[in-house]
């Protein structure tokens, strides 16, 4: 439900691009489409959008999301805290492309330290296409961060009227408008007809106590994400530790596997300094921690995916390059 206050809350609505700004050249396009459409004209299509808030536009980047840096993530964040220490706003909604929208979900999330809403809002569809989703996810999210319910649970991820943390959710289908998911953990809560309606709360909101800030300016160290596979060969470890890579994310196999020569190349990896994760390729369930990995030097990524392991591997790695404190990184975030 909205807060019952005389005014609107006031939120804060930031462009990044993504299908959600994009049109086709015909509404049964459903690809290959073009970033064409600014925050503004996203929020001006939506009817009656001023019931619901005040909402206040900056495009921050105009881009397809695989093209998002490490210093875009830098500059985002430090945006976004800008803004959640105005004590006139009340959330914050990002649009962003929905291929990386998990990866700077999970980044503000560890990055940010406000219990007022931070909603990421994506679309599966152009806004050119019959049954676009992008002008609902929107209004949704809007509605989300101006909302009592959604204070306090962290950076949030809102699509296909559901509602997810940032840490749990991942885009789990190509083209689908249901694309995103929590496989173990389900979604927090749905919106539904103006209502959000919560289930859910996370066990831990890191927004509130988020341990990491990096610097605009600032470089976040190298890491490197290698798939794990059948008579996979050396040369990708040897080539990220020829290449400088700060830390290595092993895309592994089942429950952290690792092959014969993944093994090797991580061994490599670690005696030249080399921090390593094992994650999985496995969409869902947790790499639990292995007798070997401590004599390996190694960290399990807990339920943590590839993509997002290399995220918080790259935000330690600014504090630490011990091998445990990293673990309990991994164990906690």
């Amino acid at each position: 439900m909205l807060r019952n206050m005389r005014k609107p809350p006031h939120i804060f609505l930031l462009g990044t691009g993504g299908t959600i700004a994009s049109t086709a050249p015909g509404a049964a396009t459903l690809t290959d489409y073009s970033v064409t459409e600014g925050v503004a004209s996203l929020v001006s299509a939506i009817p009656e959008i001023d019931r619901i808030a005040r909402v206040e536009c900056r495009q921050i980047f105009d881009l397809d999301s695989i093209d998002i840096t490490n210093d875009m993530l830098i500059r985002l964040a430090s945006e976004v805290a800008v803004l959640l220490a105005d004590p006139t706003v009340d959330g914050i909604v990002v649009t962003h492309g929905t291929d990386t929208l998990e990866e700077t979900a999970y980044f503000l999330s560890l990055t940010l330290r406000s219990n007022k809403p931070v909603v990421l809002v994506g679309a599966m569809r152009p806004s050119s296409a019959l049954s676009q989703d992008g002008a609902l996810n929107l209004r949704n999210a809007i509605l989300l961060a101006s909302s009592r319910e959604a204070r306090g649970l962290g950076v949030l991820v809102a699509l296909n009227d559901r509602f997810f943390a940032a840490r749990f959710v991942s885009k789990m289908n190509t083209t689908r408008v249901d694309a995103f998911d929590a496989p173990d953990q389900g979604s927090l809560g749905l919106i539904a007809d103006g209502h959000i309606l919560l289930y859910q709360t996370p066990v831990s909101a890191v927004s509130k106590s988020a341990h990491f800030d990096p610097q605009p300016g600032a470089a976040l160290p190298l890491v490197d994400i290698i798939y794990d596979h059948q008579s996979a060969r050396l040369h990708a470890y040897l080539a990220s530790i020829e290449a400088g890579a700060n830390g290595i994310v092993v895309a592994a196999c089942g429950n952290g596997s690792l092959t014969p020569n993944a093994r090797e190349g991580l061994k490599r990896a670690v005696k030249c300094g080399v921090v390593c994760v094992r994650s999985s390729r496995v969409p869902a369930g947790v790499v639990t921690h292995s007798t070997r990995d401590e004599p390996a030097g190694l960290i399990a990524s807990n339920t943590l995916n590839p993509q997002k392991s290399r995220i918080l591997l790259m935000l330690a790695l600014t504090r630490t390059t011990d091998r445990s404190q990293i673990q309990g990184y991994f164990d906690r975030y």
